[in-house]
């Protein structure tokens, strides 16, 4: 509660001191305006030589804009100028706005040409930016989101911001902070100075002395907290924006499937149906937005993000393996052919997103555009078929969104349809695919959401991962050929002679060193591929790239990691990421990575920084439970025994087969076809035998020879 209350003192003298400079800033959400490529640009600025399909979005703004890096650093200190700072995404709605109201107008440029350095940010090439500036508008304003817009001294210490400005207000703004500059500069130093210590106290996370048992640590109160907020109608939380959030519902699926708790599960299936029923999911293309603005996930931000797709994918796959819903297998089939068909590169990269904006009939830019229909349009394509469409997809009051167009959304299941309309499953599931064929057909007709066709480490490992879920449940091949390709890309292409590994990669060039979110998603995606095809190459790509982290992100004094190497350059602070947000924390899926190298490399040093990075959170995990779902994932494998459960033999891969199908979250899997020095391996091949070890805390059952037994052997406590 220290570390709380001192943030909360920051916050109050950061808007106390902000408010005798600055006007009240008003807060909104996030996208830019297609240019007509026929013509030549009439401005031509220095992002045009930068890949980042952002940064290339505002290359032929009137702004002088800069990329962020260290020429453009050095050059505003030798000139001793402030610096805008302008952090945004390709996907992101209000980012575009913004631009055309601000940023292609010829007078505010002028006002930001002549009186700053003006620096634009992909915040997804660059989160350890985006970190040090959303937590310095977090601390000025209470809140911060995308654009991302701050004004900082010469040596890049923040002074002021925001996010979305009308034109008129922007002005002001920045022309007001240039004549405090002017004439009170030491009031802004004085700001800078301060701010900086508020920032630096964010995330501060102690090394926790205490000696905490896992095996009885009490979850039951966290859960009932928690669950004061959950949405029992709906599903989600209860409120508005809804995030999927798929590692909160990842554990609350483990801990209902563990202690029988039926409410908790109701309400997971209910969050999971009311998700794939919801207008945030594509009906017809398939695939996820990023997140709904309503409490009924009806209306989305339609932005389409790789990393919400990835793990919504691994979170129905699993749920499928509990309860076999024919509604789960549908979502991941449909969302993995939207990855196909629209993320995937030929090198086997996955893109980053499909932004929310599309061009209208007026050819401008508009949210939503290419996913929504009149009831005209419907009537017209469906003809006979409407009716029943109509109630399928409540053509309607309910689905009604705005300018008489319509966001599709389930209300009924399959199987209510099927009793209204008397209709058979199959004759159900060919009209639903000839409406899907017709509808995609004629909004392909359309302009499409711009691409941003950029690939990140971290989010490719997450959607390696996501494929190589979906493989275990379902056993689909071409799923396990698009893990082995996009995992041959990351070594291929993001790996560096050294053991390190590049953060960005887009038309054949790797770029940026890479963050701790890359070496944490790859190193779990790798030792996901490994209990898949068994091939020791990915536990030693896992073990590289752990010894390259602790190398250059580990702190010894913290026993966390930054997310930052030592190797980069440094910036107003140096963070700890261990807060699970819409992707799980770096550290947190690090200390699970860390869990499971120790098992199979006999490594309890890794075990013990893992327990250690588990006691750091646990002060404030205790709190705020919504934010520490990794991490709790990672104490029900001290709370509940955890299987290592090992093949061996000729047959040991479809044995494998079998048992990556069901649902066991406290497992690990190890196996080979023959003899192997392995840790988990060694002396346990027998000729002509294919046995099955179930391994709990160094002491194993018996050999068995059917999976039937062993699973049975681990479901009997």
């Amino acid at each position: 509660m220290g570390q709380k209350r001192i943030f909360v003192s920051h916050c109050y003298e950061m808007r106390y001191l902000l408010a005798s400079i600055l006007l009240i800033i008003a807060f909104c959400s996030c996208n830019s305006p297609k240019k007509d490529m026929s013509e030549i640009p009439k401005y031509t600025n220095e992002l045009i030589d930068e890949t980042s399909p952002y940064l290339l979005q505002h290359a032929h703004n009137p702004v002088n804009w800069k990329a962020w890096n260290s020429k453009t650093l050095e050059q505003a200190k030798t000139e001793g100028k402030l610096m805008i700072v302008s952090i945004g995404y390709a996907a992101c709605h209000w980012c575009h706005v913004m631009e055309k109201e601000s940023f292609e107008d010829s007078l505010v440029a002028s006002v930001m040409n002549d009186n700053f350095i003006n620096v634009k940010v992909d915040r997804e090439e660059r989160p350890d930016v985006d970190q040090i500036y959303i937590s310095a508008v977090e601390l000025m304003t209470g809140r911060a989101g995308w654009p991302l817009n701050v004004i900082t001294l010469p040596d890049g210490r923040p002074v002021w911001g925001g996010t979305y400005f009308r034109k008129e207000d922007w002005i002001k703004s920045i022309e007001k902070i240039r004549e405090i500059y002017e004439d009170e500069p030491g009031k802004l130093i004085e700001y800078a100075d301060r701010l900086e210590e508020g920032i630096k106290s964010i995330d501060l996370v102690s090394f926790n002395k205490g000696d905490v048992e896992f095996g009885s640590y009490d979850t039951s109160m966290l859960l009932e907290n928690w669950g004061r907020n959950f949405d029992h109608r709906n599903g989600g939380m209860n409120r508005a924006p809804k995030f999927m959030m798929p590692a909160n519902y990842h554990y609350l699926l483990r801990n209902a499937m563990t202690n029988g708790d039926k409410e908790l599960l109701d309400y997971v299936f209910l969050t999971l149906d009311k998700i794939a029923y919801g207008g945030v999911y594509d009906h017809i293309g398939g695939g996820f937005a990023r997140y709904s603005t309503d409490e009924r996930w009806h209306v989305p931000h339609f932005e389409k993000m790789l990393y919400d797709n990835a793990q919504l994918v691994s979170l129905y796959s699993e749920a499928y393996a509990i309860i076999k819903k024919p509604l789960y297998r549908d979502v991941v089939s449909e969302t993995l052919e939207f990855v196909k068909n629209e993320l995937t590169d030929e090198s086997g990269a996955f893109y980053s997103s499909l932004d929310a904006d599309s061009e209208n009939e007026q050819g401008e830019l508009e949210e939503g555009t290419y996913y929504i229909y009149s009831e005209e349009e419907l009537r017209t394509l469906l003809k006979d078929d409407f009716e029943l469409f109509k109630v399928y997809y409540n053509i309607n009051s309910f689905g009604k969104w705005e300018n008489d167009h319509y966001v599709l959304i389930r209300t009924k299941s399959d199987e209510e349809i099927l009793n209204e309309f008397d209709l058979t499953a199959e004759s159900l599931q060919n009209k639903k695919n000839n409406w899907r064929k017709s509808l995609s057909a004629y909004r392909d007709k359309r302009p499409r959401p711009r691409l941003d066709d950029k690939s990140l480490t971290s989010w490719n490992g997450l959607m390696l991962k996501g494929y190589l879920d979906a493989y275990k449940v379902f056993g689909n091949e071409e799923h396990l050929r698009t893990a082995l390709k996009n995992a041959e890309f990351i070594v291929e292409k993001q790996f560096k002679g050294s053991g390190s590994l590049y953060h960005s990669y887009k038309e054949g060039k790797s770029t940026i060193n890479g963050y701790l979110e890359d070496y944490a998603a790859v190193i779990e995606a790798f030792i996901t591929l490994y209990e898949v095809t068994l091939d020791e190459k990915w536990l030693e790509h896992s073990l590289r790239l752990k010894d390259h982290a602790f190398e250059k992100f580990w702190d010894e004094e913290k026993h966390m990691f930054y997310f930052t190497s030592e190797d980069d350059p440094k910036l107003v602070t140096r963070n700890f990421e261990y807060r699970d947000n819409v992707i799980p924390a770096s550290n947190s899926i690090m200390a699970k990575n860390l869990f499971r190298l120790s098992h199979y490399y006999d490594l309890p040093e890794l075990g013990d920084a893992s327990r250690q990075m588990l006691k750091n959170v646990l002060p404030e995990l205790e709190q705020y439970p919504g934010s520490f779902s990794n991490w709790l994932d990672l104490l029900a494998n001290y709370q509940d025994e955890f299987f290592e459960i090992v093949v061996v033999g000729d047959n040991a891969p479809s044995i494998i087969r079998e048992i990556n199908a069901e649902y066991i979250p406290n497992k690990l899997v190890a196996g080979s076809t023959k003899a192997s020095d392995a840790y988990l391996l060694e002396g346990r091949f027998m000729e002509g035998e294919t046995l099955i070890y179930v391994c709990v805390n160094n002491t194993c059952k018996l050999p068995m020879r059917e999976t039937s037994d062993a699973l049975k052997s681990i479901r009997r406590k």
